[in-house]
């Protein structure tokens, strides 16, 4: 089912306010490069679920999902403030595999492209199976010539 317009409203501005958040407000070490992704709130307005990726290795990323659920309450507090909705909605966590899933989709295309161009390499070379022209020809019997008959006597 689609989502209303006033359910895109709050979730694009839940976006906005825990970017923010995240930049200035949190003053955790173990936060890293992070970008808020996606934001999807549900058509009651009572849960929130946040997308981010981490720039960096599988240590970085577990320190910022420990610095975002320790920081869950002071942003959805945040939130509360600046959206101003009569009741606030809960908010989760999520890491986005939208960059693992587009590397791995880069790196099947990468194998398709090398199999295209060895496959075009191996057309090149290739040769016919049977005859070059394979289909056939009526068989005409020719009339000895007095070239022939001079060259059977010798």
């Amino acid at each position: 089912m689609g989502r209303s317009y006033r359910t895109r409203k709050v979730a694009d501005r839940i976006k906005e306010v825990v970017a923010q958040a995240c930049e200035g407000k949190i003053k955790d070490p173990r936060l890293g490069f992070l970008t808020i992704t996606d934001v999807r709130v549900t058509g009651d307005l009572q849960h929130a679920s946040i997308f981010y990726t981490v720039f960096g290795d599988e240590r970085a990323r577990a320190e910022t999902a420990a610095a975002l659920e320790s920081a869950r309450g002071v942003l959805r507090t945040t939130i509360g403030r600046e959206i101003g909705l009569r009741i606030v909605p809960t908010i989760e966590f999520f890491a986005d595999a939208l960059p693992e899933s587009a590397a791995q989709l880069e790196s099947v295309i990468a194998a398709a492209h090398r199999k295209d161009e060895k496959l075009q390499l191996m057309r090149s070379v290739a040769e016919f199976a049977g005859e070059a022209d394979p289909y056939r020809k009526p068989h005409v019997k020719q009339l000895p010539t007095d070239e022939d008959e001079q060259t059977e006597q010798l």
